[in-house]
């Protein structure tokens, strides 16, 4: 097991700090740059002058959020769960992965993530103590694809669980049910353990978004986690949860309680009431950033890029072979000062950096008005080309 992940910045932080630098537009790091439904953020102002939650909260999260998220279960999914005992509320979706590996892995488990993944899925396996086996996903015809041998083919006697992420950052793949039904199969057949993140459920374009946890044989080993950030555009808040069983819940509970205990008490009052939103609120949600992301993949092929326009999440990756690039984290590094823009490279979600090395990811969870800038500063590329690159300025003085 590596320790890349110990010491250093991630990074998110290097190119957001770039990002300052340069007065660059920042489609790296994936926040919105408006906030969510003013009558969410109203609740949380309301929740604050009523002393609603200003103290500690209730260890697995205060009663409205735990059965609102009971009721979003049921209501989208037709998913049960006893708010008392089934339901965790977390300091974001991050935490809940971090309290979830902690609680399940043990030292030398393996544990089977997608690949590319979110980068704290390598820091919590690592910290668990946990061995990460990646099984990646290809991009083929436009998007990229899951090989369920391979997947199947990962599995050994030290396999204890898998790390699922559907919809998929950074590659935007929305897992079909007929990849779902075979995950589930291949769980109850060796009695694995999933853990799925499932916090862009609402953000899918084509296809639907179906909780592995639905599937047979898989509630009773599935722990469901998602959070407020990314659906209500309050990503500061940090409000997450969990759902699952009581001994799975319970489990990672005794886990969470030392690492946060409790947070975002008056938040936990708004992201409740944000989950009782009527569905005319997620229809618009998906309508609109389904034609964010056009007005970016458009901007970015006009580029030059090969864009992979994704099915779900509000992330875009691209391949930079055809600009004549294949280093993704030297691109990432001169984009901004090129045509000011920031994006992140691939790279840093892969064991196999090789497989990600042309790759860069841009997201589009931006004003309309912004993501038109920046597609028009990209499309700026074209005409560089016969330019010096600014990494190879150094060089081209040292030659004079």
């Amino acid at each position: 097991m590596t320790k890349e992940w110990l010491g250093g910045t991630t990074i998110f932080a290097e190119m957001s700090a770039l990002a300052l630098r340069t007065g660059a537009i920042n489609l790296g790091q994936g926040f919105p740059d408006t906030d969510g439904p003013e009558s969410v953020r109203e609740a949380a102002v309301r929740a604050l002058r009523d002393g609603l939650g200003n103290q500690y909260p209730p260890g697995p999260g205060v009663p409205e959020l735990r059965s609102a998220v009971v009721d979003h279960q049921l209501r989208r999914y037709g998913l049960t769960y006893d708010p008392d005992t089934e339901v965790l509320v977390t300091a974001g979706a991050t935490e809940a992965i971090a309290a979830a590996l902690l609680a399940l892995v043990g030292q030398g488990d393996e544990v089977i993530a997608l690949e590319p993944y979110y980068d704290s899925y390598a820091a919590c396996i690592g910290m668990a103590g946990g061995v990460r086996v990646p099984v990646t996903l290809r991009p083929r015809d436009g998007a990229y694809h899951l090989d369920l041998d391979e997947l199947r083919d990962a599995v050994t006697d030290r396999t204890r669980l898998i790390l699922l992420n559907t919809p998929h950052n950074p590659t935007g793949t929305v897992l079909s049910r007929g990849e779902l039904a075979a995950i589930a199969e291949l769980a109850v057949e060796r009695d694995l353990l999933v853990v799925t993140d499932e916090v862009y459920e609402h953000l899918v374009f084509e296809g639907e978004h179906l909780p592995l946890a639905a599937f047979p044989g898989m509630r009773e080993r599935t722990l469901t986690i998602s959070s407020g950030g990314k659906t209500f555009a309050f990503t500061g808040w940090k409000v997450g949860w969990i759902t699952g069983v009581p001994a799975l819940v319970t489990a990672v509970r005794s886990a969470k309680q030392f690492l946060t205990y409790v947070a975002s008490g008056p938040f936990q009052y708004a992201i409740a009431e944000a989950l009782r939103l009527p569905d005319s609120y997620f229809d618009t949600l998906r309508s609109d950033l389904r034609a964010k992301r056009d007005i970016l993949a458009d901007g970015l092929a006009a580029a030059g890029f090969d864009v992979y326009r994704p099915a779900g999440t509000y992330f875009i990756t691209t391949d930079i072979r055809p600009l004549g690039e294949t280093d993704g984290f030297a691109f990432c590094r001169a984009l901004p000062e090129r045509c000011g823009v920031v994006a992140v490279p691939n790279a840093v979600f892969y064991d196999h950096q090789k497989e990600g090395a042309p790759f860069v990811r841009f997201a589009f969870c931006k004003r309309d008005e912004v993501l038109r800038e920046a597609a028009e500063r990209l499309r700026n590329l074209r005409d560089l080309r016969d330019l010096p690159d600014p990494r190879n300025l150094r060089d081209l003085r040292d030659s004079v």
